[in-house]
């Protein structure tokens, strides 16, 4: 019997235009929690859908439990007790969590013995459940368009768990969730370890892997470049190892200088999709060169504060002022062309049509004026040059350059291509939601660097991050917020983690 449970030996995968994974060996024993490193783009979560079933390897073998086997589809996969995470969610969004999390494995009833039905109702309540005992709570009978992207992964998590996997892989499992979800979930993943489960984690965030790793493979460039025990490794090596450079840690920024009021949000109340109020009376200005983060546990409303400043959610009662017009009636559109740039949360459904061509999605913003539209049609020459000039700008890594459809692309660049064509827009007011969610060491630094640099331009900047040491490290001023109100503004040199843990959380009060 082999020691290890999973073998991929020799792995090639090509697609057009790029070896995702080259000649790559790992082996993974019983019972071990064996994480899976790289930039974005390296070739991780093509290495683990491969497992999954999701693609076949061009080269190589795979063995589970010390047998040569051929996983032609998830369904394949799920019978050799093998589960799967996805960063990008394979939900269907107009089902209910409970069908989605029962999709493929429904459980049947007859009525009167003869006629077979799908029992709902007890599948609900053992999700539910399920749910409560991992402190994964969902409500079993919402639609997943109408939840946001935490609970999302929770139903991917639940959906996993639910089918009782031996071999457990997480891709990006924590990359929505906040720090004290992130503690929660390292503790479940512990704990099914010591079950006998074994667990891959793919994450770009490592000081995880530091917490709960047993070994780690690095991945550059779809090759594997070391495996590392963890305990005896740093988080600056394997960083280095991942990027192929010396990565800094430290955030280099400049002292701030602060003009006029860009944003003025006075009294803004908004109410969620049942009718109740998610923000309640929030009231904040932004000057130009300020980066103002508002720091806050998911849900509290911060989201909802991003899409009505955009325009893409209506509000209740309020005034929301750009360079001193109140915009609060304007289209999207007439928003953008006075000033506001936005990277959303949800990079897939708002910030891409994942169907179009990276090309097409730079452009975006701009195709219906000149020089992207000439009398009614699009110049696609154009359109083509302003793509290419883009990806090198910002080093968006695409197999086949700007004719690359955005669905195919890895996350990370997925998000660079969204930053790169609300930069360049030169926006008087940047709105960043989650920019540096489920990205490598090295993109993050870069991203934050480009934060930085357009605030030293004189651009007002609102920064929103469940990553509080983002927010402690980049900004100027953090408002928090608990319960859909801004409890504290201030400073945030004179702020510590601490004392905004404890807003976050609602302990303390402003007096």
């Amino acid at each position: 019997m082999s020691e290890y449970i999973v073998e991929m030996k020799n792995i090639t995968k090509r697609f057009p235009g790029v070896v995702a994974n080259d000649d790559i060996t790992i082996q993974i024993k019983k019972g071990e929690i064996y994480s899976i490193l790289g930039e974005n783009g390296a070739g991780k979560s093509t290495l683990m859908s491969m497992l999954f079933g999701m693609y076949e390897p061009d080269q190589g073998e795979i063995w589970i439990r010390g047998e040569k086997v051929n996983i032609k589809s998830p369904n394949q996969a799920t019978k050799l007790n093998i589960g799967m995470v996805h960063q990008h969610f394979k939900l269907v969004r107009n089902y209910t969590v409970t069908e989605n999390i029962i999709l493929g494995i429904e459980p049947i009833k007859r009525y009167g013995g003869l006629f077979p039905y799908v029992n709902l109702n007890q599948a609900a309540k053992d999700i539910a459940k399920l749910s409560k005992r991992y402190g994964l709570e969902v409500d079993p009978n919402k639609k997943i368009e109408d939840i946001n992207v935490s609970l999302q992964q929770r139903v991917e998590i639940i959906k996993m768990l639910y089918r009782e996997a031996e071999i457990l892989i997480f891709d990006e499992p924590t990359a929505v969730l906040t720090p004290q979800e992130v503690e929660f979930l390292l503790k479940i993943i512990e704990e099914l370890r010591n079950g006998g489960k074994t667990i891959i984690l793919i994450t770009h965030k490592l000081e995880e892997v530091k917490k709960v790793a047993d070994r780690c493979a690095i991945l550059n460039k779809g090759r594997l470049v070391s495996v590392l025990d963890v305990k005896d490794t740093s988080t600056k090596t394997m960083a280095n190892l991942m990027v192929g450079r010396e990565v800094s840690f430290e955030v280099a920024k400049k002292p701030s200088t602060f003009g006029e009021v860009v944003l003025k949000v006075e009294n803004l109340w908004i109410r969620n999709q049942d009718n109740f109020d998610i923000v309640k009376g929030v009231s904040f200005n932004i000057r130009k060169g300020e980066i103002f983060a508002i720091a806050g546990v998911s849900g509290n409303g911060q989201i909802e504060i991003a899409d009505a400043i955009a325009g893409l959610r209506k509000i209740s009662q309020g005034n929301i002022y750009l360079n001193g017009k109140n915009i609060k009636d304007l289209t999207i559109r007439d928003r953008i062309e006075m000033g506001i740039s936005y990277i959303p949360e949800d990079r897939q459904d708002v910030g891409l049509i994942l169907d179009f061509s990276l090309a097409e999605n730079l452009s975006l913003k701009d195709y219906y004026k000149k020089p992207f539209n000439e009398n009614g049609f699009l110049n696609r020459k154009v359109i083509n040059d302003y793509g290419a000039q883009l990806i090198e700008k910002y080093d968006i890594r695409s197999g086949q350059g700007i004719k690359t459809q955005v669905r195919s692309m890895s996350g990370g660049n997925q998000q660079k291509a969204i930053i790169g064509r609300e930069i360049e827009l030169e926006s008087s007011l940047m709105i960043f939601v989650q920019p540096t969610r489920g990205l490598d060491i090295g993109a993050i630094e870069n991203i934050q660097k480009m934060i930085l640099e357009e605030r030293d331009k004189g651009k007002a900047i609102l920064l929103i991050s469940l990553e509080l040491d983002e927010i402690m490290s980049i900004s100027d001023t953090i408002g928090v917020i608990y319960n859909g109100e801004i409890l504290k503004i201030q400073a945030t040199q004179s702020l510590s983690i601490n004392e905004v843990g404890e807003f976050m959380m609602g302990v303390k009060y402003d007096d």
